[in-house]
């Protein structure tokens, strides 16, 4: 697996249960991070890691995501005849020049697993990506998925980010066993769904970025489903263990899991932090804030 990643598969078929009522409406990738949705930052790191078509495996209920990314006409005509120049170029660049949409519906819930096959007949024979818009990942140099799509493509090796975590947080994530780590990454020997603490093999945490060998398609299709009538990613991933490489990398930036309501909180707190235009307010904000609790000193 030599080729350079040009297809992301965006698993965002899930209800979003945890952020309820608002995402009685609003699919959780929609919720926003200042001024954009979780979803478009997903994308800009693929666009920045120099993938040109994008594929979302979707519910039939869920039509948001599909909207955004859809053009609205009328919206631009009229930030057009406004002279909004600034806002027009915002509303068409979601998607830009030369990046393609494809929308898969995944029929039923039977997990990541199955939501990554539903992807095949658009990604077809060759290496791609997986991103979790959940795992919203801030760095100021190259993002995540550029880092793991440079080293694929230089090891021919599928890759994917883990990160540590406490050891009694082990039982939420998929745990991997690695060789000895060298620049950053490691060769993975094994690879666990959500262990107990005691069975865990490392503290090593998968997290929402994977690059593939097109190899996976087809051990998910004879990925017995799991716990719940789910078919796991995991599980298609420890088999291809034995057929090829698998690297576990440590990428260069803050991961904020935008599933839990502190990690929404904390990633729009960094976000602000780091705004051009609302740094030095959200700054002064906070400091008043935290001063009314007496946390620090006004």
């Amino acid at each position: 697996m030599t080729r350079r990643i040009r297809k992301v598969v965006f698993p965002v078929a899930g209800l979003g249960t945890r952020f309820l009522p608002a995402t009685k409406t609003v699919p959780k990738e929609m919720l926003p991070i200042v001024d954009r949705p979780l979803i478009q930052y997903a994308v800009d790191e693929a666009v920045e890691a120099g993938c040109d078509t994008m594929v979302f495996v979707t519910n039939r209920y869920k039509h948001a995501v599909a909207d955004y990314f859809d053009k609205a006409y009328e919206l631009e005509e009229k930030l057009e005849a406004a002279g909004k120049g600034e806002l027009l170029e915002v509303v068409r660049n979601v998607l830009p020049k030369g990046v393609r949409a494809v929308f898969v519906t995944q029929a039923e819930a039977l997990g990541l697993g199955h939501a990554v096959l539903c992807a095949k007949p658009v990604v077809g024979d060759e290496p791609f990506a997986v991103i979790l818009p959940d795992d919203l990942i801030w760095n100021r140099g190259p993002g995540a998925l550029s880092q793991m799509a440079d080293v694929a493509e230089a090891t021919g090796a599928s890759v994917i980010a883990t990160q540590a975590v406490p050891a009694a947080q082990v039982s939420s994530y998929g745990i991997v066993a690695t060789e000895t780590f060298s620049e950053r990454r490691g060769r993975i020997t094994a690879i666990v769904e959500k262990p107990r603490p005691a069975d865990a093999p490392s503290n090593l945490a998968v997290v929402g970025r994977y690059v593939l060998s097109p190899r996976i398609f087809d051990l998910l299709e004879s990925t017995r489903p799991g716990a719940g009538g789910e078919i796991q990613l995991t599980d298609a991933i420890s088999a291809l263990l034995a057929e090829e490489a698998v690297l576990a990398y440590h990428f260069q930036g803050t991961r904020f899991d935008c599933g839990t309501h502190i990690g929404l909180i904390e990633a729009t707190i960094r976000h602000a932090l780091d705004h051009e235009k609302l740094s030095e307010a959200a700054q002064g904000f906070m400091r008043e804030a935290l001063a009314e609790l007496g946390v620090v000193d006004s």
